[in-house]
């Protein structure tokens, strides 16, 4: 582990932190936003399940609030045309999913910790705990890990953790709690670390 903590502080020290903390910001700020930016955001973390972020990133502000008014079929030709990986099967979902858009602020100011993830996973088709950990992250929620192949590759590079066979939810949780692990010994919370992870991998400070 003394490896990776060195590699992160040596990061903390230079240009990629004031993008980490802009970065940080950025979510503190979405937080703040009304229901329907909000619910654009979730359907943003829909979008990136087995998609890449960036792309998704730009379909969402193309879409826009279309999100919340599309008919589905609409909605799917948009994603198609903007290249979309899975129009279809995605807009079904954020369709369903809007029926939960007026009442995002009440849910997330009255649960918290695992439940509040655990909600959206179980109410929001689309959400495993990745996208769920992805949205909550994105709105302000600093305790969750946002565990892709790009996080699995590094810890397993520095022999923290066994490649899983299938990422399950035991496998998810016990990588989280490796991650926790490594938060704490840095003196962060798991949103910073996971933006520090992935412009370790990657190069880059996305959302």
């Amino acid at each position: 582990m003394n490896r990776l903590l060195k590699a992160v502080r040596l990061l903390r020290k230079g240009a990629v932190k004031r993008r980490v903390d802009c970065r940080m910001k950025e979510f503190e700020s979405n937080g703040r936003k009304s229901s329907p930016k909000i619910f654009s955001e979730l359907c943003f973390c829909i979008l990136t399940a087995n998609y890449n972020a960036e792309r998704a990133v730009v379909i969402q502000k193309k879409i826009d609030n279309g999100f919340l008014v599309l008919p589905e079929k609409q909605l799917a030709g948009r994603l198609k045309k903007l290249g979309y990986r899975f129009p279809n099967t995605r807009a079904k979902y954020i369709v369903e999913a809007r029926r939960h858009k007026d009442c995002l602020k009440a849910i997330l100011q009255s649960l918290e910790g695992c439940e509040l993830r655990d909600w959206f996973v179980q109410s929001v088709k689309g959400l495993g705990l990745k996208e769920a950990s992805h949205f909550l992250r994105n709105i302000g929620f600093k305790d969750y890990a946002i565990i892709d192949f790009h996080i699995v590759d590094l810890l397993v590079e520095y022999n923290l953790v066994k490649r899983p066979k299938s990422m399950n939810s035991k496998s998810y949780l016990s990588i989280e709690d490796t991650l926790r692990r490594i938060a704490c010994r840095l003196d962060m919370n798991l949103a910073e670390l996971d933006l520090y992870l992935w412009f370790m991998e990657t190069g880059k400070v996305l959302k």
